[in-house]
């Protein structure tokens, strides 16, 4: 996923379907200085991580 598309993603009001390796993940931030993204799958918002924008796949 390009950078501006994350943030796009990031900012808007409506959920859209992200997934990171074929689980559908919600982006918290985009650290647009590194290219990764602080992302968490849907059902397990405590598992928080960081993962590389190349990793995101908008569904």
């Amino acid at each position: 996923m390009n950078k501006q598309r994350a943030i796009e993603i990031t900012n808007s009001p409506v959920m859209i379907n992200v997934t990171y390796n074929g689980i559908p993940v919600y982006i918290q931030h985009v650290d647009e200085m590194q290219e990764t993204a602080r992302i968490y799958p849907i059902d397990q918002p405590q598992n928080e991580h960081q993962v590389s924008l190349d990793s995101l796949s908008e569904d």
